[in-house]
């Protein structure tokens, strides 16, 4: 498969390291960044030689900076969910190969960043990472799992606080609430992750492959697809709205948004302004 927005490399004891390459917009997914996402997991995931997958992002700045705001913010409700369903796939997929998934980030990981990395098994990151699920400063909600896989790493109140402000967190503040699980220096970042999973790919894969099996089952008996289904619904809901329009106009045109309940002239919730 011929990848666009994506570099892939092959390592010896069936390690693979998969760069998300589009710099200039710091990696930020749009529907064809995430199409080509989808379909290269799906051969990774029958690829038999094939037993650690690294996912990491090209340039200086960003592992995933999030989805494309430029292209999200003319979507309608249909359209939306179909996006966030296609988001939930591709983290559907990391979560559950039969491959060991490792998230490298080396940069900003904000949004559907935050979200792909946790959908992996787990993250190591970069002394310069920085992890934020900002999507309520756009007026809408995180549309790739995160509402779900938030909670599961770092607890639910937690999770709520770092959703409900918007805030971001360093690489120490994540590694602080288990969010990661290793910070190093920029530059050691790929070559620790490397080698741990060198080390991980010499172990006995048939006994990882089921353990991984039996902790996702474990999670899963608690909801998780109803849950995934009810975000994916509640994502899609919300455009088309006042608050998703102004903030994502907001965005692009660099200033403060003004949501509900912050002006007189606001509509009432769930209105699109005329």
């Amino acid at each position: 498969m011929t990848l666009k927005y994506f570099i892939s490399e092959t390592h010896a004891d069936g390690i693979e390291v998969l760069k998300i390459n589009r710099p200039k917009a710091m990696n930020a997914l749009n529907t064809e960044t995430m199409v080509e996402f989808r379909d290269y997991l799906k051969l990774c995931a029958h690829n038999r030689d094939l037993r650690v997958l690294i996912l990491t992002g090209t340039g200086e700045k960003a592992f995933i900076a999030g989805a494309d705001i430029e292209e999200m913010k003319t979507k309608n409700h249909s359209e939306a969910t179909q996006f966030s369903q296609l988001g939930h796939e591709i983290a559907r997929l990391l979560e559950t190969m039969h491959k060991v998934t490792i998230a490298a980030v080396n940069g900003y990981a904000l949004g559907g960043g935050t979200e792909m990395a946790l959908a992996c098994d787990f993250i190591l990151a970069s002394d310069s990472a920085v992890f934020g699920l900002p999507e309520v400063s756009l007026g809408v909600i995180p549309g790739f799992g995160g509402t779900v896989r938030l909670s599961k790493a770092v607890g639910l109140p937690r999770a709520k606080e770092l959703i409900f402000s918007g805030n971001r967190i360093t690489a120490d503040e994540a590694l602080r609430i288990g969010l990661v699980t290793h910070v190093y220096p920029r530059d050691d970042l790929l070559p620790q992750a490397l080698e741990l999973a060198k080390k991980i790919s010499r172990n006995s894969m048939t006994a990882i492959l089921r353990t991984k099996r039996l902790l996702n089952e474990f999670s899963e008996s608690h909801g998780l697809h109803y849950k995934m289904d009810s975000e994916i619904q509640e994502f899609g809901r919300q455009f088309g709205t006042y608050d998703q329009k102004e903030g994502m106009n907001a965005f692009s045109e660099k200033r403060k948004p003004l949501f509900e309940g912050l002006s007189l002239n606001a509509p009432n919730p769930g209105e699109t302004k005329k």
